[in-house]
């Protein structure tokens, strides 16, 4: 091989490996893109302070989370065995009956914001079977992020037994 053959593929060489790292980073999706989509429910867990955790929607657990690329978010959870009314009438529940549903379940509606700096998403609440969220914001930390699971934190949530810290696991819905 010749003088110039050497530099031109020295040359060459140095160029592709130049223009690899822009190529890497430009193909590299942004949080936001990367949360877009349907994500269904994998587990939701209350970490008290004392260390113990507790499954909040139970074993076999339902529920979707759907993030659009406008802004917008609804989620949905709930137990697997709420139980089937009596009465057959969704506004004719028992009040045992409309205590296990409250209880066994939680939805809300509304917009999202990403702060990719953070790795943070804040929900937005413009209506959740919860009224006393309505209007409020609610910043989730994400802890873990693939192309199928999400995995994010609440760090501060304030139930009856006192402040605890939110784990929930999403897979994305094929």
């Amino acid at each position: 091989m010749n003088r110039r053959s050497v530099l031109s593929v020295s040359a060459i060489a140095v160029l592709g490996l130049a223009l690899l790292p822009a190529t890497a980073f430009s193909q590299q999706k942004s949080l936001k893109e990367q949360i877009v989509g349907t994500w269904t429910h994998v587990s939701t867990k209350y970490k008290f302070p004392d260390g113990k955790t507790t499954d909040t929607f139970g074993p076999n657990a339902k529920g979707m989370l759907m993030f659009d690329a406008a802004g917008h978010v609804v989620l949905i959870n709930m137990r697997s065995d709420l139980p089937k009314f009596a009465s057959k009438d969704r506004t004719k529940g028992t009040s045992e009956e409309n205590q296990a549903v409250v209880a066994g379940s939680f939805a809300y509606f509304g917009t999202y914001t990403v702060n990719e700096a953070e790795r943070t998403f804040t929900v937005h609440y413009q209506g959740t079977t919860f009224p006393n969220f309505d209007g409020v914001d609610a910043k989730r930390t994400i802890t873990a992020l693939t192309a199928d699971e999400l995995k994010y934190e609440n760090p501060v949530a304030t139930i009856a037994q006192g402040v605890v810290v939110v784990d929930a696991v999403w897979k994305r819905a094929k």
